[in-house]
């Protein structure tokens, strides 16, 4: 490693020595995720994402060696590369709720989240109930809902090891009493208890007091205290490095092991200590999860060798009996399948929704082939005649309760009566990389002859099949017109992509005459290419150049079973290896696929630099914004640890396969545990496109897998604040804000829910204009009836959609109903930005602070008051504009704060939370029925009733006073009583800093950052230069 051993063992040093900064880490904790070491060069750092992702690994396959030790010569290589798409996927959302508490806004500057200045009581509290949610919800099957809450739970937990004094202390083995209050509990340092020694070096050696390390009789348990909020009393220690301004305060230092560099990390030397402790206690929450839950449903938890879930959405009307029956046959076929290959006793999940009018659902849902088959044995095709049908009311429920990356299957010969589905249908389907095909069993050109088999209500379009097209073409599905004749042959399709391993190889739209080619490596077994439309000629030519025609004679090449709106055509062993090529003949659209056997697949998505205290990549939800700058992230699953594979681009690929962009990666090799590869794009195209990942084996021979949902670049993008818990008999509401990134035009916007609990004052669909670069802010509202269901998982889908053009965008939030439990969490309050440049004369200057209220439990917020203080202090809507009247909106070093350049120019699309730039200026607001925009308070005010506008939403507060009144204090209480004292101070420090920095023989923080990001830029131009 080119950074390794690099760090700054003197203070006397010279300034020029700063060009090495660029190989030190930015850090607050343990680094969020992999990208973090790249960005800070900091290589031998433990991420988050490094321990959460190797603990769950190492537990689970010690789950199925434990499983399976009964089969003599177990496979451990095998095991591995068997996990699944599916197992990998499920890991990387538990890693991206981990990463996410250092970029959402709500999360990360609040110590208790992070076991910051010593609020060790209420994160171990806030610990404790992540741990109960992760438990109710795997026990409840709500497995998207506890992989998140135990992301959550790792994350607070691994930052305990690097904040607090517990290695210090001598410390081998973990903290139990944090999730476990049966076990001994150290006492914490009381407020008026020095913790710490004056430190002026980067590396602090030593400056834990005495008492708090060697102490005979008892140890005391203290953590660093982070920036200025909330305010660190005198002789505490602080977290530390040059992004802490606490730093400056006495104790001067800091105690953090977050990272290797003494530079952000004062304790440094103690980072792979922390990292171990961090690790094992990870490793003992999954050993306790597996224990409470059982190895069966531990293992469900993250989709370990799961096939694709066997999703069913049937039309039961009175024309259907073919169809049922052909579906029946097929799901027996695929259990009992299944069955022969299972090594583990998890034969996946099993979905049956019916549908017809005006009638849908319910769902029935197992994980018991058996009870699935008499689910199927009791569906009868009875009733209904007319058309249309309940389609997407089935299919979105089907979506909402199928795990992501499944496969499912709409049977029916009926339009859409719910057509204004469409857009929560397509948001759902893309959200969770799921593939819909239909089977439609009666011929769109029957229409025009005038035969039909259903009675009509309405006058129908010949082309109402076009909403089942575009859906499926979206998700990388297929859309298969056949008869009754042919449903039981047709329905095949369902075998061939359901079975486990299976993987894409090419896959596009063609109309006419066309050439495919696609290509067959080492690594794959049993292809099949698919063709749904009216083929007229097919030749199909191998990689030695054998030509075959279809239909036709029979040949050496493939075999071909054809119906009617399907031909499958099966490549004979032995297999060819290299490109293959299908040229086509028809009489319209046909749709191509390749599939085949292999491991060896990948995993997606888009990202963006998260540059405010924890840099790193932040995944992308939703759609990209065309014509932006983004980071690709792909993880290469399946690929075992002896081979030695290599991936050098992504290639972009249009709805008919051609290719439009290639995006070099910056990595030869990839494991999701070790190294993901990140390409870079200078922009995003504004056609839809798939993805191809293209690589070579150890032997040379060129690698290719395709991931075929479409991607829809888009001009609009919808930010949603974390969504809050859900308890019955109570209301809450979800923010958002929706930007536009194109031109002045009117969007309509549509919200649903999957349990209908969304507030009936709400528009369904809302109409509204926003400007160029502007945005408009919205909330809609959830009423929980007081018998719903606790520990039930509640999708709320948000689309936007340009009047005017294409573009649209979409935002699915998982909610989960809650127990209610006696509120005694107090209220919490956070700072967000401190602007602050005190002149030795007070009189002469003002000191500005923008700070967050929240209410951690559920009765909401219930007054403020300004109780100290000169200033004055104003309260705004969380979804007002932050405009720069207010503070000045700058990345740069303050007395107060340090907030880092962004590395990656772009236009700003951050949470709405934090402050925007200039380009979102003209915003629309939609207020409640009581508003607090511009609502000013002083010291000697009564507290102010804000009870009747919050309703659980946070509440933005500014704070201005001159610098003759550098403290003040806030007073929140909620509904419940509870209370909290904000203090908050302006640092007069400006000029003793910079003193302090002269005297020690290091640089101003600003030169730091300004060589720290020219090295980035440097470093990273050379990465993708040498890709």
């Amino acid at each position: 490693m080119m950074c390794e051993g690099v760090g700054i063992r003197s203070s006397s040093r010279p300034c020029a020595l700063m060009l090495l900064m660029c190989f030190v880490p930015v850090c607050q904790a343990f680094l969020p995720n992999f990208w973090s070491r790249v960005l800070t060069m900091s290589w031998d750092s433990y991420t988050h994402q490094y321990m959460t992702e190797h603990a769950i690994l190492n537990i689970t396959m010690e789950t199925l060696s434990r499983m399976m030790e009964h089969q003599q010569d177990i496979d451990n290589e095998a095991l591995y590369t068997g996990l699944g798409r599916g197992f990998w996927h499920a890991v990387g959302e538990v890693a991206s709720a981990n990463a996410a508490m250092d970029f959402l806004s709500s999360t990360r500057s609040d110590p208790v989240y992070h076991f910051d200045s010593e609020r060790v009581e209420g994160a171990t509290e806030m610990l404790r109930e992540f741990w109960s949610q992760t438990l109710l919800l795997t026990r409840t099957k709500e497995y998207q809902g506890a992989r998140n809450s135990l992301g959550q739970l790792f994350h607070s937990l691994q930052d305990f090891y690097s904040h607090s004094n517990w290695v210090e202390m001598g410390q081998l083995a973990e903290y139990l009493h944090l999730l476990n209050p049966e076990e001994p509990a150290l006492p914490l340092a009381s407020e008026d208890i020095p913790t710490c020694a004056e430190c002026y070096r980067f590396s602090c050696y030593n400056n834990l007091l005495e008492h708090m390390i060697v102490d005979e009789t008892e140890h005391l348990l203290t953590t660093g205290y982070f920036s200025t909020f909330p305010l660190k009393p005198p002789g505490k220690c602080s977290h530390g490095g040059i992004l802490d301004s606490s730093r400056h305060q006495g104790a001067e230092g800091g105690i953090n092991k977050d990272s290797t560099s003494p530079l952000f990390s004062p304790h440094h030397y103690l980072h792979k200590e922390a990292a171990h402790l961090a690790t094992t206690a990870t490793l003992r929450v999954l050993q306790d999860l597996r224990d409470e839950v059982g190895p069966k449903s531990f293992l469900r938890l993250f989709s370990v060798q799961q096939p694709p879930a066997l999703v069913f959405v049937m039309d039961t009307t009175g024309s259907m009996f073919e169809e049922i029956t052909a579906a029946r046959l097929r799901a027996l076929s695929i259990i009992q399948a299944r069955e022969k290959r299972r090594s583990t006793s998890l034969p996946g999940t099993f979905i049956l929704v019916p549908f017809h009018d005006p009638d849908f659902g319910p769902v029935m849902e197992t994980d018991k082939p058996h009870e699935f088959m008499q689910y199927m044995e009791d569906l009868t095709a009875l009733g209904g005649g007319d058309e249309p049908e309940m389609c997407l009311s089935a299919l979105q429920l089907a979506l909402t309760h199928s795990p992501p990356l499944s496969e499912i299957f709409v049977f029916t010969n009926a339009s859409p009566k719910d057509h204004h589905l469409q857009s929560s249908v397509q948001a759902l389907i893309l959200e969770k990389q799921t593939k819909v095909n239909f089977l439609l069993t009666e011929d769109p050109w029957l229409i025009i002859r005038g035969v039909r088999k259903r009675r009509r209500r309405e006058t129908l379009s010949p082309d109402r099949f076009s909403l089942y097209s575009s859906l499926s073409s979206v998700s990388g599905g297929m859309t298969i017109f056949t008869t009754n004749k042919d449903i039981h042959r047709v329905s095949a399709i369902v075998e061939d992509t359901t079975t486990f391993g299976k993987v894409t190889l090419f896959h596009a739209e063609a109309e006419l005459d066309s050439s495919n080619s696609f290509r067959v490596d080492k690594a794959v077994t049993n292809v099949m290419l698919h063709i749904t439309g009216q083929l007229t000629l097919c030749e199909l030519v191998s990689p030695s150049g054998a030509r075959q025609f279809l239909p036709g004679s029979e040949g050496l090449l493939a075999k071909l079973d054809s119906s009617q709106g399907l031909y499958r055509i099966s490549l004979l062993p032995p297999l060819q290896i290299g490109i293959w090529q299908l040229m086509i003949r028809s009489t319209g659209v046909v749709t191509f696929k390749a599939l085949g056997d292999s491991s060896l697949d990948f995993l997606i998505y888009f990202a963006k630099e998260a540059n405010e205290t924890h840099p790193g990549l932040r995944k992308i939800e939703g759609s990209p914004i065309a014509g932006l700058p983004v980071f690709l992230v792909v993880v290469v699953t399946g690929l075992s640890h002896s081979e030695d594979s290599s991936f050098s681009h992504v290639a972009l690929l249009g709805p008919k396969g051609e290719c439009l962009q290639k995006v070099l990666l910056n990595s030869s090799s990839s494991h999701w545990s070790e190294e993901e590869l990140v390409g870079h794009m200078d922009t995003v195209p504004r056609m839809p496109f798939s993805f191809c990942l293209s690589g070579k084996d150890g032997r040379g021979n060129l690698l290719e897998r395709v991931s075929t949902e479409m991607i829809q670049p888009t001009h609009v993008q919808i930010q949603v604040f974390p969504p809050p818990h859900l308890l019955p008999g109570h209301t809450s509401v979800v923010l958002f804000e929706v930007f536009n990134h194109g031109p002045n035009r009117h969007f309509t916007f549509s919200a649903d829910d999957d349990h209908g609990y969304l507030s009936h004052t709400d528009k369904p669909r809302d109409r509204f204009f926003i400007a160029e670069m502007g945005s408009v802010k919205r909330e809609v509202e959830i009423r929980v009836p007081h018998n719903a269901q606790t520990a039930r998982a509640i999708t709320l889908t948000l689309t936007v959609q340009a009047e005017d053009s294409p573009d649209s965008n979409y935002a699915v939030i998982h909610l989960t109903v809650i127990p209610e439990k006696p509120d005694t969490t107090a209220p919490a309050c956070s700072a967000l930005y401190v602007q602050s440049a005190c002149p030795s004369v007070c009189t002469q200057g003002v000191w500005k602070v923008s700070l967050v209220a929240k209410d951690r439990g559920h009765s909401g917020l219930a007054s403020v008051q300004l109780a100290q203080g000169e200033g004055t202090l104003i309260l705004s809507e969380m979804t007002s504009e932050r405009r720069q009247d207010y503070f000045q909106y700058a990345h740069e070093e303050t007395a107060e704060a340090v907030h880092l350049p962004f590395l990656q120019p772009q236009k700003d699309t951050s949470e709405s939370m934090e402050f925007h730039s200039n380009q979102h200026i003209e915003t629309e607001v939609e207020h409640g029925p009581q508003r607090l925009e511009g609502i000013q308070l002083v010291n000697g005010d009564p507290p102010l009733n804000i009870s009747e506008w919050t309703k659980g939403k946070p509440v933005m507060m500014y704070y201005s006073s001159g610098c003759c009144a550098p403290q003040a204090e806030l007073v929140l209480r909620d509904r419940a009583g509870n209370l909290i004292r904000c203090h908050i101070i302006a640092s007069q420090q400006r000029a003793l800093s910079d003193n302090n920095g002269a005297h020690s023989g290091t640089c101003p923080s600003w030169l730091v950052l300004m060589m720290w990001v020219l090295c980035y830029h440097l470093v990273l131009r050379v990465i993708y230069d040498l890709s």
